[in-house]
């Protein structure tokens, strides 16, 4: 059975390094026979301020809409991103935070503090790109818009496992260590990972 995955590309800049990342991903995986679908976050038309959290429902627009048939259709997700101040960039923290959505991706017992994980069954592999070391960027700074994305959104929405790859020092990268690093990628599109 082919496998369905995901490209969930956050980088806003369509001339950066995550794009390349991405097409390598999608070449691999294509030649691995898998189902591919993709989701370019700043293509989408969208609002990312949950301006009302979760006391009233904001409809969603038609690309978020079908961004989410989408995330519901994949059985593996890859989320491609940069990390700026040690975080996610903005647009891809508002499609999470319009998306991922109490009767969406979980939902919370009534009076309890537990919840139930409504995207059980799926995988996801973060890609992410470091202007600093992958090793600083762990122990020193904690990591944490991989904390962030992998175990208080993913892993709190049942997806598991979650893989993590770090891409860098891409600032001062020369083109055949970006060569290597797109090889890398391809790789892991080939083996579905």
């Amino acid at each position: 059975m082919k496998k369905k995955i995901l490209i969930i590309n956050g980088h806003p800049n369509k001339d950066s390094f995550n794009f390349g990342i991405a097409q390598a991903y999608k070449e691999g995986a294509e030649n691995s026979q898998a189902e591919i679908k993709e989701i370019v976050v700043s293509e989408l038309n969208f609002n990312p301020n949950l301006k009302y959290g979760y006391q009233k429902r904001t409809e969603l627009e038609p690309d978020l809409v079908e961004s989410w048939e989408k995330i519901k259709w994949a059985d593996h997700l890859v989320w491609i991103h940069p990390v700026w101040w040690g975080g996610l960039p903005a647009i891809l923290k508002g499609f999470i935070d319009r998306l991922f959505l109490p009767t969406f991706a979980f939902q919370y017992r009534e009076n309890s503090v537990f919840w139930d994980k409504l995207l059980k069954g799926k995988t996801a592999h973060i890609i992410t790109t470091l202007d600093q070391p992958s090793w600083y960027y762990k122990f020193i700074n904690g990591q944490p818009s991989t904390k962030q994305l992998k175990k208080n959104t993913l892993e709190f929405c049942g997806i598991k496992p979650v893989k993590v790859t770090y891409i860098g020092v891409v600032r001062n990268s020369t083109q055949a260590q970006r060569e290597k690093w797109l090889t890398k990628v391809k790789i892991l599109g080939n083996k579905q990972k």
